[in-house]
């Protein structure tokens, strides 16, 4: 196994689970890959970036049992949204059958004109009563489908970009309209708990410990700071992984599970070159996602997140509150001192092109003016320690027909497969993706054994009208 992030980790501990003894290499002093945490030099422990789950990934939730952590996700009901002008407004579900349960809150989002509102309805109607399937959506960007359903300024940009963005990490004329109409069909109007945010309690980093034990359990090993240099092929199967050091690996199979920009640069010519099953990953682009991490000497925020309008900050994480600790580490942001009670806030700006060459202290500036309109209370609280983490090739764009460069899980090599969010997993760049990734490559790898066993997990069951809708669609397919 190469790679510790979510894919190899989640492909390891089903492959253990099946009775399998695995080696796990990472190059990193860490597990995670991108959704990790580390030390800073005065002991605060940060996230890359706040990661989180929705009721609707069933497969990450899955993984999260295996690993022992499932107890360390605390859902949410309740979705906060602030305006510039710092107005509030919440959505949660009603006891309406789906996919009408989020109307009765929606009606009342007070960011939004009437004909704002009777815009989007429309919009969600068509997906909804199209199964989640509208036509005439192939190869074009969600932008284009939002304009072909007329949708005005107001809606377009305070709450389809809201929503999709901070889920899909690309912007609505970069993205895919498949994928975008696919998180709201399955998060928002499938079933009555697929919008549910799930957050953890602890460090990302502590999230993984469970797997470690679950591939000692059958004799495996976990391997830090061991980088995989190339993968060796001979006729047509797979030979050998070189370490870094220059000595060999061998494995009766292999699962790749790193970022497709360095299997690139690990894989045989034969693999990656023009015609090769790999030809494709070098069409595909990446994007960023920026963590900005604020420690204020005082108490500024009473809601555990929020969503942002009308800003460049998509989200605020109350990571005092979260946590359940002072602050999410060690260190003096982490004390109590004279009396006062500090507070650590995690902010996350998806797609962010335009930080990326901007300095640390003009994000820092940016983003405390912008903490200053929805949270008032920031504007005389001091600073104690801010640090910014730029994530530039955070996840792959879920460009318009970037399907057709995305790899299967077995790409033609005896033995050798395939994992991560970019392969072909009929989901964008998420953890949820990593993970049916990781379970599909595990299941090839057992197919290939002889030994077949299936770990991927359905979707969340439609629910109301959203269930006779869904099975009309599936019936009417070729």
């Amino acid at each position: 196994m190469i790679g510790g992030g979510l894919a190899g980790l989640s492909s390891a501990v089903a492959l253990a689970d099946a009775g399998l003894q695995v080696r796990l290499f990472e190059k990193r002093p860490h597990l995670g890959g991108r959704a990790t945490s580390y030390t800073l030099p005065d002991g605060s422990e940060v996230d890359n970036c706040q990661h989180v789950t929705l009721g609707c990934c069933t497969n990450l939730a899955d993984f999260y049992r295996r690993a022992g952590a499932d107890s360390k996700i605390r859902f949410y009901d309740r979705l906060y949204f602030v305006d510039r002008q710092g107005r509030r407004s919440t959505i949660q579900a009603s006891a309406l059958p789906p996919p009408l349960h989020m109307a009765p809150s929606f009606l009342f989002l007070g960011a939004l004109s009437l004909t704002d509102k009777r815009a989007i309805a429309k919009a969600l109607l068509a997906i909804a009563w199209a199964g989640g399937s509208p036509a005439d959506t192939t190869g074009i960007s969600m932008l284009e489908w939002l304009r072909r359903m007329k949708q005005t300024t107001g809606a377009i940009e305070r709450f389809w970009r809201v929503v999709l963005v901070s889920a899909l990490d690309e912007e609505l004329d970069r993205t895919d309209a498949h994928y975008g109409i696919d998180v709201f069909w399955k998060a928002f109007l499938g079933s009555r708990g697929g919008y549910r945010v799930g957050i953890p309690l602890v460090p990302l980093a502590d999230l993984y410990e469970g797997c470690r034990k679950a591939i000692a359990r059958r004799g495996g090993d976990v391997k830090l700071r061991a980088g995989v240099r190339d993968i060796r092929i001979c006729d047509g199967r797979f030979a050998c992984a070189v370490m870094e050091d220059g000595s060999e690996a061998l494995a009766d199979f292999c699962v790749v599970a790193v970022p497709h920009e360095q299997l690139l640069g690990m894989a045989p010519k034969e693999l990656r070159g023009d015609g090769g099953p790999l030809d494709g990953l070098r069409q595909m682009r990446t994007t960023p996602i920026t963590g900005v991490h604020f420690w204020f000497d005082r108490q500024v925020m009473t809601e555990p997140f929020l969503t942002l309008l009308d800003h460049t900050t998509q989200w605020v994480f109350n990571k005092t509150m979260l946590t359940g600790v002072e602050s999410n580490g060690g260190g003096a942001a982490s004390q109590l001192r004279e009396g006062r009670r500090t507070q650590y806030l995690q902010l996350v700006i998806s797609a962010s092109y335009d930080l990326l060459s901007r300095s640390r202290q003009e994000i820092i500036d940016l983003c405390r003016r912008e903490l200053q309109d929805v949270l008032p209370t920031t504007r005389d609280a001091k600073i104690e320690k801010a640090t910014v983490i730029k994530e530039v090739h955070a996840t792959f764009s879920p460009e318009p027909g970037v399907d057709r460069w995305r790899p299967a899980q077995d790409i033609g090599v005896e033995n050798l497969y395939l994992a991560g969010d970019w392969t072909r997993t009929g989901w964008p760049a998420t953890m949820e993706g990593a993970v049916r990734s990781g379970y599909m490559a595990a299941e090839a790898a057992l197919a290939g054994l002889g030994r077949p066993q299936k770990f991927l997990q359905p979707d969340l069951p439609f629910e109301g009208l959203s269930r006779h809708w869904a099975d009309r669609a599936a019936s009417s397919r070729p």
